[in-house]
């Protein structure tokens, strides 16, 4: 019996290795015979679309980056790693979760290269999407209920350009997009899209939500921004 056992355990840890888990009976009629029931193939959970909770592909971005960067050259190295455009991962978050993109943001804190996408969606809650930044399949993606600007969702209502069309505005001009925001702080919301160029400098610019049209950041906003780097250092 024992020894019936011991090699009927043996053989369903070999199944659960080989990923199909099997059930495996012993017999305690005395005879010592085994019984094995149909094998069951192990299935990845499924994701429940209104119950918020994530839902992880593998977790993992097909872009390995390096957690560490001496030349504080982050935005310059992930945009030039990138196999995934800013519109692209727009359109890839507004598939996975229906509604309207209002930002989007490169990412390599993780171990690997994602895109971040907030999306408000057409059920009226905000949704984040974690993109893979090599192919744009979904990695993650979980309902926010901690920010809930109400500017924001008018804005983005009101908006005639999204951030897909903002970002292509700006790569068309500006080299590689790696942050588009809708910035409902001005006295007029406007997209705000932070770009790469070839040469390794890194850009800001605004796209009219209404128009479409691209402009520089504001002299004071670039000065704000430097000082803000400055009190960073």
């Amino acid at each position: 019996m024992k020894r019936q056992l011991i090699i009927a355990t043996a053989a369903a840890a070999a199944l659960v290795a080989a990923g199909t888990v099997t059930a495996v009976a012993v017999s305690n009629d005395g005879a010592g015979t085994a019984r094995s029931g149909a094998p069951v193939t192990a299935q990845p959970a499924a994701h429940d679309a209104g119950s918020g909770t994530a839902q992880v592909q593998d977790g993992r971005s097909s872009i390995r980056m390096q957690d560490d960067d001496a030349n504080g050259q982050e935005d310059i190295r992930e945009a030039r790693t990138a196999k995934v455009t800013a519109s692209d991962a727009a359109a890839a978050a507004v598939k996975a979760v229906p509604g309207t993109v209002a930002g989007l943001d490169l990412d390599a804190d993780r171990p690997g290269l994602v895109w971040d996408a907030d999306v408000l969606g057409k059920d009226g809650k905000w949704h984040e999407v974690t993109l893979d930044a090599g192919n744009a399949r979904v990695l993650n993606q979980h309902i926010d209920n901690e920010d809930d600007d109400a500017r924001e969702r008018a804005a983005l209502h009101n908006a005639r350009t999204d951030a897909g069309a903002a970002a292509r505005t700006a790569a068309a001009s500006h080299g590689t997009v790696t942050s588009v925001e809708l910035d409902d702080d001005r006295a007029k919301a406007v997209w705000e899209v932070e770009t790469v160029t070839n040469d390794g400098k890194e850009h800001k610019l605004l796209v009219d939500p209404q128009s479409g049209k691209l402009s520089a950041v504001p002299a004071h906003d670039a000065d704000d921004d430097n000082d803000d780097d400055g009190a960073d250092d």
